[in-house]
């Protein structure tokens, strides 16, 4: 069960008036500060109105990490990613996530102008979430991730997904990434797939490539 030892996002106003938001979710033991210092490398049109939101896991025992208390959105029990899930976890933090959408959404923002982001355990939070919310986003960005129980989602069929991956990924293994991807393309979504010569991390050109996806699908103007 999660614990409450959460602290409050970390929120990147643009210049000006904020007309889109990205809510962007870290991975295992990592916080909301892991990409924020992200965002000035994306280099996005200095207008581009998107409100940035970073939040932070709650503090909780995962098991993988023989019960070493982390941020961490869900417990990981094995490396049997697929099979071997944490569903009730994953339900608790995508119903925060939703708060955080609809928080936006009665902020101003509307709901066809948030993306959901994530890296790891935050990029898997981000397709569960977003592709359970009960209107569509603008899109989904999911980084160095995977999955699972993707035959419950059939909501939302046109909703933009990037999906990017490492090649030489230990961590989240490439294999279980692409089954990942095939069950979504089963479902009938349609995935941009990136996959770059690097571990489980971010690189220069990934970067790039996020830039560019989140000004087409949020219709910056450049």
């Amino acid at each position: 069960m999660q614990e409450a030892k959460q602290a409050p996002p970390i929120i990147i106003e643009p210049k000006s008036k904020a007309t889109a938001a990205v809510i962007w979710l870290h991975g295992l033991g990592a916080d909301g500060n892991d990409f924020a210092g992200l965002v000035p490398e994306l280099r996005l049109p200095t207008q581009h109105g998107i409100r940035f939101i970073f939040p932070n896991a709650p503090v909780q025992a995962v098991t993988i990490n023989g019960g070493m208390e982390m941020r961490s959105w869900y417990d990981i029990r094995s490396t049997d990613f697929m099979n071997d899930i944490d569903a009730a976890g994953i339900r608790v933090s995508c119903h925060e996530i939703h708060a955080l959408v609809q928080q936006q959404i009665d902020s101003g923002i509307d709901v066809d102008k948030i993306v959901l982001a994530g890296f790891s355990q935050g990029g898997l939070i981000a397709l569960h979430a977003g592709l359970s919310f009960s209107q569509a986003l603008a899109g989904i960005m999911a980084l160095s991730t995977y999955c699972p129980m993707s035959e419950q989602f059939h909501l939302h069929l046109h909703l933009p997904i990037l999906m990017a991956h490492g090649k030489f990924d230990t961590v989240i293994p490439m294999p279980v990434a692409k089954q990942s991807a095939e069950s979504l393309t089963q479902c009938g979504y349609v995935i941009e797939w990136y996959e770059y010569p690097m571990e489980h991390q971010v690189c220069l050109d990934e970067i790039e490539d996020i830039s560019t996806w989140l000004v087409k699908t949020l219709s910056i103007a450049l």
